[in-house]
């Protein structure tokens, strides 16, 4: 029997849906998925990334790969490659606080609502000075400080960080004036101190852990409300002593990852899923606890409702360092 045209047209049809069913079929992830960090291999956003990606895969039916895409500013390199990938929930950005500042300093047009973000958490800034400084706590410091406007100068990164607005938040709530010397990162800035070309860094505990167990930093306050413990060695809060800090503080890290807003809402929900189980694994707790962080586990609306404050009030006090390349304003981003 010979079949016609029309007939193995037919056929050919069906037999192609046959073999698309079990694909169409299939639910997400149904394929390995990829996080692009946009920092550099190593750093606190990499860690973590690495981290918690290894225990959201023992929820999930796919592997995680994670790789780093960094350049450009504040991350906009890695965050512009995975914006230019199918918004299918495959490819994921390791992010943190800092890419906030991406838009206001040119690195590209959006804001950070473009993104469903998951926040894994941070680690507390404090404040320290050098192991054989005059400053023996927090008070001297300050009073120094408001003696001789100036005269006390401070490192705490680069100009519009997390780390510069907490050393101004300090300022504002104590009245104090120190010299601000800005560095390309944590690390130059600390090694700054550790040298003696400024009398004190404010950076993380995360980052300052080291060198405080070394010897080669001596913490004298925590700038949050709760207090610091390295080792058994109790470091105060800030806020025990100037109770007007918390009209400026606390103002914390937030690290972690995202996915595309536009993203799936199966994509969201299953991510989310797997998020939080994997935020209430020991391995994480442990993670934590070893490495000065405090965890969040805020995801989707409560995660965009922190980082939106993050971008309102980094971008602005960029503008009034005249370190912003945009108008917040010009990108609808509102004043905190």
């Amino acid at each position: 029997m010979k079949l016609g045209l029309g007939t193995w047209g037919a056929l050919a049809a069906l037999s192609a849906a046959v073999m698309a069913a079990p694909a169409q079929a299939q639910e997400y992830p149904y394929r390995d998925i990829t996080t692009v960090v946009v920092w550099g291999a190593g750093g606190g956003t990499d860690s973590i990334n690495r981290m918690i990606m290894a225990e959201m895969e023992k929820e999930l039916p796919v592997n995680i790969t994670v790789t780093n895409t960094t350049g450009g500013v504040a991350g906009s390199n890695g965050m512009t490659y995975v914006l230019n990938q199918p918004a299918d929930g495959y490819t994921l950005a390791g992010i943190s606080e800092s890419n906030v500042t991406a838009a206001v300093q040119g690195g590209w047009d959006k804001k950070f609502d473009v993104w469903h973000p998951f926040i894994v958490g941070g680690s507390p800034d404090l404040i320290s000075v050098t192991a054989d400084s005059e400053y023996e706590s927090l008070e001297a410091l300050i009073e120094a400080a408001k003696k001789e406007p100036g005269s006390v100068t401070a490192a705490a990164s680069g100009a519009g960080s997390i780390h510069h607005l907490n050393l101004l938040a300090l300022e504002n709530g104590t009245g104090a004036k120190f010299k601000f010397v800005p560095y390309g990162g944590s690390g130059p800035a600390q090694e700054a101190a550790v040298a003696g070309e400024v009398d004190v860094i404010v950076t993380s505990l995360a980052e300052q852990q080291g060198l405080i167990k070394g010897g080669q930093l001596k913490p004298l306050a925590m700038l949050v409300p709760e207090k610091g413990d390295i080792d058994g060695t109790e470091i105060p809060s800030a806020f025990d002593s100037y109770s007007d800090l918390s009209k400026y503080l606390p103002l914390k890290q937030a690290i972690g990852f995202a996915v595309l807003a536009d993203a799936p809402d199966e994509a969201k929900k299953v991510l989310e899923e797997a998020f939080a189980k994997a935020m209430q694994s020991e391995k994480v707790k442990e993670w934590a606890a070893s490495n000065y962080y405090d965890l969040s586990g805020l995801a989707g609306a409560e995660a965009s409702e922190q980082f939106a404050k993050l971008e309102s009030n980094f971008a602005w006090t960029l503008k009034e360092l005249d370190s912003a390349a945009v108008d917040p304003a010009e990108l609808g981003i509102p004043k905190p």
